[in-house]
């Protein structure tokens, strides 16, 4: 298996890990977690284990440059905090389905600030690539739907996409930095943490904490839906073009999908069951040699 077959799946099982994310907020939200206490316990669980496992298996990893702390300010506040707090009011000012395909225009923000800050080409086949992935978000999220669409809720929704985005290109500067994806993913974390947790007020919710459901869903959100995706993510993301990793990074929905289904019961026939299918077709026309 070559070095970019290996980048692929390291993106394609990013984004499948972020695609069960669901379950464990449901869970958290069940018990009474407001949405941006969740975000706090989300990057607060990830950096608590990311650094603890650093810390033991090679704590060189910890350093940094003081001079190269924008980069986590970059991936930790502009992207993980604001792009949680965009979709957050996007899903409450307009509807689920809305702020999905809102999301999902990542991969153009992407693909756009890659060509001009990169310099990485815009071929014909990540154009194709990219209307598929679209076109299979929409599907997946049940649009084209009913309904007007508010100002408040549709510039948060694409500000949810640029904050989406914006991970790959900070990411990417810290790479050629030289960091390793683990010291990206650990400073993302903290940095996200320390600005979720004023904003959530989570210390309020100290009753909530301690209950071991709370325990279960934020090792799963924080742990299996946030560190592992982040790190096999980033380390994708050092074997393939930026865009072409956002664009493939986007079977998050079509697995969120299929979590529904296999769960909850949801259908997958019709304009969703094509959706998917678009979305991993997609995948499969950026990686045809």
């Amino acid at each position: 298996m070559n070095a970019k077959t290996k980048a692929c799946l390291c993106i394609l099982l990013a984004g499948t890990l972020w695609g069960v994310i669901g379950i464990f907020f449901n869970l958290l939200s069940g018990l009474g977690f407001t949405q941006m206490q969740v975000v706090a316990i989300r990057a607060v669980t990830a950096a608590l284990v990311l650094g603890v496992y650093i810390l033991v298996r090679d704590p060189a990893l910890l350093r940094v440059r003081l001079r190269d702390c924008w980069c986590f300010v970059g991936t930790g506040i502009i992207s993980l905090v604001f792009f949680n707090w965009c979709y957050f009011t996007a899903m409450e000012t307009t509807s689920l389905a809305v702020a999905a395909v809102l999301l999902y225009t990542a991969p153009v923000f992407v693909m756009l600030f890659s060509a001009v800050l990169f310099r990485e080409p815009i071929g014909r086949r990540k154009v194709l690539a990219l209307v598929m992935t679209f076109a299979g978000c929409l599907l997946v999220a049940g649009m084209p739907g009913g309904g007007s669409v508010s100002p408040k809720g549709f510039l948060t929704g694409l500000g949810a996409g640029v904050g989406y985005a914006l991970y790959s290109i900070f990411s990417r500067f810290a790479l050629e930095k030289g960091y390793s994806s683990a010291t990206i993913s650990l400073y993302t974390f903290l940095f996200a943490g320390a600005a979720a947790l004023p904003l959530s007020r989570l210390w309020e919710a100290g009753a909530l904490l301690v209950r071991p459901e709370a325990a279960a869903g934020a090792l799963g959100i924080g742990v299996l839906c946030c560190v592992f995706p982040y790190l096999l993510y980033t380390r994708g993301l050092a074997g393939v073009e930026t865009g072409q990793a956002a664009i493939m990074a986007t079977v998050e929905p079509a697995v969120a999908a299929l979590v529904s289904f296999a769960l909850y019961g949801e259908s997958l026939l019709g304009a969703k069951g094509a959706g998917i299918l678009l979305i991993f077709a997609a995948v499969a026309v950026l990686n045809r040699k």
